[in-house]
């Protein structure tokens, strides 16, 4: 996954539905991240000491793994910026109790090839009503990003091998889709019928 960075990395994010590159200071927490070597102190007692990752300072916003912030719900608010993020195993519904706490929601791809984050998306956000940033990491490329949009997602972290420049080109790969989906739910034969 990501270790810690020092300088922020670049990613596309929509803005008003247009790609734009842009700096995120987002860390992600792995599941097997050493904790408890920075901590903070409120009303004399340790907020979460196990939360906080070595190298990552606590005024970087973290996104944590979905089982990790489940098990410190309340504590949450606590930690400033924090968001969590679903492996391609993690049932979507899962995280609907954070949703008050949490600013992001990361959508974790391990291969390419592993199409299971598409439906955790378009389940965030049909089913589950998710209106936050809804992120793709791990390893997204320049393919997959017209499809990615259209199940929700409005953040792309690319492989770190990939260029944000060049991978914009994939937002315009098609000029329209034929089938409904998060980003417009009516098929085109019914887009006209709407519009009259």
């Amino acid at each position: 996954m990501s270790e810690a960075r020092t300088a922020p990395q670049r990613i596309i994010r929509l803005v008003d539905g247009v790609p734009q590159i842009a700096d995120d200071d987002w860390h992600v927490v792995e599941h097997d991240a050493r904790w408890g070597e920075i901590r903070r102190e409120v009303d004399e007692e340790h907020i979460i000491d196990e939360f906080s990752p070595g190298g990552v300072p606590h005024s970087h916003p973290l996104l944590l793994p979905l089982d990790r912030a489940l098990a410190h719900a309340e504590r949450l608010p606590e930690l400033g910026r924090i968001g969590v993020w679903l492996g391609p195993t993690d049932e979507p519904e899962r995280a609907v109790a954070l949703f008050p706490r949490i600013q992001v929601i990361g959508v974790h791809f391990p291969k390419f090839t592993d199409g299971r984050g598409y439906s955790t998306a378009a389940l965030l956000r049909s089913r589950h009503g998710w209106r936050g940033e809804l992120r793709a990491f791990g390893d997204v490329l320049q393919d997959q990003l017209f499809a990615l949009r259209r199940v929700g997602f409005d953040t792309f972290v690319l492989r770190a091998d990939r260029d944000p420049e060049t991978a914009l080109r994939g937002f315009t790969v098609f000029s329209g889709s034929y089938q409904g989906a998060v980003d417009q739910p009516l098929p085109r034969f019914r887009q006209a019928e709407a519009r009259a």
